[in-house]
């Protein structure tokens, strides 16, 4: 069984982001950039299926400029067999990465795609969906445990996903699109050897146009604006005090 999963590269978490001082977007000239958080924890889901003796290949993509090809190593690093980058200078939104992705799996045939639920620079949480609706496959989203199950047509996904209210449990026959939460895996850390061995496995570069794909934005953002800074906060008194000020000032009650 063949395992496809997107990665992206995201500027890293630890990293506070500025916003540029003409408001059209977010600076990230000489900010380090590294995988989604998410998409770590699909590449490691992939890599456990293939431990397991599940899945035979895990093929990691990424699409963005050629700097993305850090993040593909990062994910043969960890386990993935190759590595595939959509390379364009384009905005890329996530109806785009979604067309992107359709046209490789078509091209690819896996049995599963993981992703990460959603990436940490927008928050979007699209992409696996539009994806599924796009092939046509079922989806199970936000995961916290995976089980496959059966052998060739018969194979089905057992997922535990969360929801509001707990837990809910969807079995769903394969290929299937599994979106990642936080509490699926801990993702291991690459080692050394793993990452000379990245350099050494196979990382093919295509073009959005080879695979018939417009990525051009159908989105324009107006403008990007820092979140006003908080007030600091105040004691009071005594419960009527208290009272006063959230009736008075918040205007809460």
């Amino acid at each position: 069984m063949k395992v496809l999963v997107p990665v992206k590269r995201v500027v890293d978490y630890n990293v506070k982001v500025r916003v540029k001082s003409d408001g059209t977007g977010v600076d990230i000239a000489n900010v380090k950039m590294s995988m989604n958080p998410f998409d770590e924890i699909a590449i490691e889901e992939a890599v456990r299926l293939k431990e397991g003796g599940t899945a035979t290949e895990v093929v990691a993509v990424s699409a963005g400029v050629a700097g993305c090809q850090e993040t593909l190593r990062t994910a043969m690093a960890i386990g993935a067999d190759r590595g595939i980058l959509i390379e364009t200078d384009a905005e890329l939104q996530p109806l785009a990465v979604a067309k992107l992705l359709k046209a490789l799996v078509d091209k690819e045939q896996p049995k599963l795609v993981i992703l990460g639920k959603q990436a940490i620079d927008d928050d979007a949480n699209q992409t696996g969906q539009m994806l599924a609706a796009l092939l046509g496959w079922p989806q199970a989203t936000f995961a916290s445990k995976v089980v496959i199950a059966g052998q060739g047509e018969e194979m089905r996904a057992t997922v535990t996903r969360e929801v509001d209210g707990g837990l809910e449990t969807l079995e769903m026959s394969l290929p299937a699109i599994i979106t990642t939460d936080l509490r699926l895996n801990e993702p291991r850390y690459a080692t050394l050897p793993n990452i000379m061995k990245a350099k050494k496995k196979p990382l093919d570069t295509v073009k959005p146009e080879e695979l018939g794909v417009d990525v051009a934005p159908r989105l324009k953002t107006l403008k990007v604006a820092e979140p006003a800074k908080r007030q600091a906060g105040v004691k009071v008194a005594d419960v009527a005090d208290l009272i006063a000020k959230l009736k008075n000032e918040a205007k809460v009650i």
